[in-house]
């Protein structure tokens, strides 16, 4: 089950420095949630606390129904699989398809027919299918970030974590993401992304959670996120263009996507023509 559920946790370092303070989430299986807030709200921290990477110093994580505190960061990373910000951290192979065959192959000892099958179709999905043979290394960043997400896939957790994977993509790069997100939760997978990029997290998912100086200042739709100005000036996140351009030109509507911006203005110049 992909279930996370954070009660009141905290995370303080050994030098004493709290990362977060106080935390509750609630995230259901088979949601898309990004998690949005400068550098140093407490994001990356809260999601690691998820896999296990880090263990709160206070309150309880719970994972489809298990306290992480029962098990080790091995044991839960195989539900809850993590792809770090920078693919650096985590590829090691002299080719992708070894790459990606890794956890099935030798994390989870999986029969060679399944170790092929869940290769192929991570390679399938994150459009890597013609550069099995390379080397990782000899690829740029942006696409190694998806030989790292194709190897977690592979695995197959229930639960996706992505720490800034939008970071150096281009517009196809945006467009697969999307792709690989929504292609996930249609296998009833749970996606929680941090990401800096207001536009990637209000067209692709479906629960955005505001952090802000090591808490949760609200959670909601993309709509009641981004047309509370209150929490975005808390959060010192910019509020998207399509909600401020509809806002000068006087729409009238809760406008918050490119889209309903560009709808709004062409019902706008219907009505005047008539």
């Amino acid at each position: 089950m992909g279930d996370i559920l954070l009660d009141h946790v905290s995370f303080t370092y050994k030098n004493g420095y709290e990362a977060v303070s106080d935390v509750s989430l609630s995230v259901r299986q088979g949601e898309r949630v990004a998690i949005l807030g400068q550098n140093g709200a407490g994001k990356t921290t809260t999601v690691r606390m998820m896999n296990n990477m880090r263990r709160p110093t206070k309150g309880t994580v719970m994972v489809g129904g298990k306290n992480t505190k029962d098990y080790t960061t091995a044991q839960i990373s195989r539900e809850v699989g993590y792809v770090f910000q920078n693919p650096d951290d985590q590829l090691f192979h002299a080719t992708v398809r070894e790459e990606v065959e890794f956890g099935p192959k030798t994390a989870l000892k999986l029969p060679p027919d399944e170790v092929e099958n869940r290769c192929g179709r991570a390679l399938e999905l994150a459009g890597l299918t013609e550069m099995k043979d390379e080397n990782p290394f000899s690829l740029p960043l942006s696409i190694r970030k998806f030989v790292a997400i194709a190897a977690v896939i592979a695995s197959d957790p229930d639960v996706y974590i992505f720490d800034e994977p939008t970071a150096g993509q281009d517009r196809m790069g945006l467009i697969s993401l999307d792709k690989i997100i929504r292609s996930l939760q249609g296998l009833g997978k749970t996606v929680i992304t941090i990401t800096h990029d207001i536009e990637f997290a209000i067209n692709t998912f479906d629960r955005i959670v505001v952090m802000a100086k090591k808490k949760i200042i609200r959670e909601g739709t993309p709509e009641e996120i981004f047309h509370d100005e209150a929490v975005l000036k808390k959060a010192m996140l910019k509020t998207p263009y399509a909600v401020r351009f509809a806002k000068e030109l006087s729409l009238g509507e809760e406008i918050t996507t490119n889209e309903q911006l560009i709808e709004a203005l062409a019902r706008r110049e219907s009505g005047y023509e008539r």
